[in-house]
């Protein structure tokens, strides 16, 4: 029990530094809405060509 009541008398840390912390919050507002739809657009054509050939090969094997 006392290895428990240790961890609790110390306040929690996070693991990434607030040097860390500050460079993802540039980096995202680098990218920002446009690096955003980029990669929602992105996605979505590869789930599209991924549907379209599951599509064409289910076809092929239906002959």
């Amino acid at each position: 029990m006392k290895s428990l009541e240790k961890t609790q008398d110390k306040p929690l840390e996070c693991p990434i530094s607030d040097s860390g912390r500050n460079k993802f919050k540039l980096w995202f507002k680098r990218v920002g809405l446009v690096g955003f739809f980029f990669f929602l657009f992105k996605g979505l054509i590869w789930l599209v060509v991924f549907y379209g050939g599951i599509e064409y090969i289910k076809e092929f094997w239906a002959k």
